[in-house]
């Protein structure tokens, strides 16, 4: 296996045990703030599809599906997509369409999307450019892009063993976004996860979202 291939294997597994029992009230709270915030952001860009990677149980496509015609929910994830298909078919909801996707090893769609967002899902992915250049290139001209994740931490938030990034320092993925021909690119704080780390210690650590236009 490649580097990737390792990493994404380790982090499919971790979240298909964790798949039946994620939807916590803080999950659910966190993922309705991301909608708010996505559906502020939007004014001025059609919302006829969107694409969402790293979807999980399908939590922030979920509480935006009355406001975007058509979603595009992707994971590398089985467990998770169960959930979510099971989700979809109890709940008769007609515009979300779940999709199993590696975009560090497989092609994009060949869909183009009015907006892309993502929460917790970049620091999972070894290569920041190659993602976020990926993103770019599935966007519909001037589609926005919306990335959720934390502030560059300690590493106590996964703990020793975690092979991904410990969080953004914001500028410096502001610099990326850049290189990447990104505008408009903004920041804001979204949230603080209070969490009881590997060592013990209760921590805030908190998210930013990113937004950026192409």
């Amino acid at each position: 296996m490649m580097d990737n291939d390792i990493v994404n294997s380790n982090n499919k597994n971790e979240f298909d045990a964790k798949a039946t029992t994620w939807d916590t009230p803080e999950k659910i709270e966190r993922a309705q703030i991301m909608a708010d915030a996505i559906l502020a952001d939007s004014t001025g860009i059609k919302l006829e599809s969107a694409f969402e990677y790293g979807c999980g149980t399908g939590l922030v496509s979920i509480a935006l599906r009355e406001k975007i015609k058509k979603i595009v929910l992707a994971d590398i994830s089985d467990g998770m997509l169960d959930v979510l298909s099971n989700k979809i078919e109890s709940n008769q909801f007609t515009n979300l369409f779940p999709m199993k996707l590696d975009l560090t090893t497989e092609e994009p769609p060949v869909e183009r999307y009015d907006v892309i967002y993502t929460m917790q899902t970049l620091h999972h992915i070894q290569d920041t450019q190659q993602i976020i250049q990926t993103f770019y290139k599935m966007l519909n001209v001037t589609g926005r892009l919306f990335i959720a994740d934390l502030d560059a931490e300690d590493g106590s938030f996964h703990g020793a063993g975690f092979d991904g990034h410990n969080g953004f320092v914001r500028e410096e993925l502001r610099e990326i976004a850049l290189s990447v021909v990104f505008k408009h690119i903004k920041f804001q704080d979204i949230y603080s996860i209070n969490k009881i780390n590997l060592v013990g210690e209760n921590r805030t650590y908190p998210l930013f979202l990113m937004i950026a236009t192409k």
